[in-house]
């Protein structure tokens, strides 16, 4: 006797066709991230007044993590504890860095990021939104490598490296913009060196969490923020 094939759930790729409604939120969410992104690159370049487009930077950033979460399906418990530890471990190691020195070098913070936390007498105090900014990096490079048939250490080392490559390209503006300052104005090895380990940790983490690593949004949200930074720095 011949028995059926058992049912099985289909699986989602990200080269998967999205469904109607999830391309028409995909095209508004891209429509919104260029909007931003070149908004703010022909003010801060080109503007007589740029210190008014910066004021948007938290607001930037805010709206964009908030466009890849509508994307992101499945915001199950193991999403948001993914989310939480991520903005802890790095504002953590943030706040040791800035404090002694020990961790990506001897740097201070600036007013673009905002408010900051801790910021009293004898501490340097760090901006919370800096924890969303790892966040977003993390969860965009690990969400890119999935593109990629590689294994896990791979995938790791791949998209540790590529947030490297974003901060690479971020730290040439940074002070001109007011997000940091280096001691003596000298970008030191130490701070990509830790930037990988803490990359590294951080993938770790985003590989052994079980949520649907999938959001059609994430390439363009990479790219445009490389290209963003990277073309000021060009212009600079």
């Amino acid at each position: 006797m011949e028995y059926p094939e058992p049912l099985t759930a289909p699986t989602l790729s990200a080269t998967v066709p999205l469904p109607p409604a999830s391309s028409h939120r995909l095209r508004i969410a891209q429509g919104l991230v260029l909007l931003f992104h070149i908004t703010g690159f022909v003010g801060l370049a080109f503007s007589h007044d740029p210190d008014f487009y910066l004021r948007f930077t938290p607001l930037t950033l805010g709206l964009t993590a908030l466009l890849l979460l509508w994307l992101q399906p499945e915001r199950d418990a193991s999403f948001w504890g993914f989310c939480a530890t991520v903005v802890l471990l790095s504002f953590g190691a943030e706040f040791v860095g800035v404090n002694t020195g020990k961790l990506f070098g001897h740097y201070h913070y600036g007013d673009t990021l905002g408010f900051k936390l801790f910021d009293q007498q004898p501490f340097q105090g760090v901006p919370p939104l800096i924890g969303l900014n790892w966040l977003v990096l993390t969860y965009l490079c690990g969400m890119l490598v999935r593109y990629l048939p590689l294994g896990e250490l791979a995938r790791m080392l791949l998209a540790a490296a590529l947030m490297v490559g974003f901060d690479a390209c971020l730290e040439p503006v940074a002070g001109h913009f007011d997000f940091w300052y280096w001691t003596a104005g000298v970008i030191p090895a130490q701070n990509f060196r830790d930037w990988f380990i803490m990359a590294c940790l951080l993938q770790m983490l985003f590989n052994r969490t079980t949520f649907a690593k999938r959001n059609p949004l994430v390439p363009l949200v990479y790219l445009t923020q490389l290209l963003f930074f990277f073309l000021l720095g060009a212009l600079k």
